[in-house]
Order: C-alpha cells, then sequence, then structure tokens
C-alpha cells in the first residue's frame, strides 16, 4: 500500500501496549470507540507499543 503523504489530513500516536493480533478491523475499533475518531477519514493512526 502506497501512501500519499499530502492527503493526510492529521497524524494521531497511539501510546501504550496495543494488541496488534486484533488485525484491522480490531484496531479501527479502538479508534472508533475509544477516541470517538472516524478510522475512515485521511488522518494516519500510528499505534506505538512501549
Amino acid at each position: 500500500m502506497l501512501l500519499d503523504l499530502k492527503r493526510i489530513a492529521q497524524v494521531y500516536l497511539v501510546c501504550g501496549h496495543t494488541d496488534l493480533r486484533r488485525g484491522i478491523d480490531g484496531l479501527a475499533g479502538i479508534v472508533q470507540e475509544q477516541y470517538e475518531l472516524d478510522p475512515y477519514c485521511q488522518n494516519l493512526y500510528l499505534f506505538w507499543g512501549v
């Protein structure tokens, strides 16, 4: 997947322990439920495991 950096509106860095085995649907659910953001808009979500 190629990413067009010009189209990114905002970048969110999600810190802490995140179970990446949940897959893309599980991560989109985290963005929606915990942060009340739209995972399908032109934002970039980076999950940073400590």
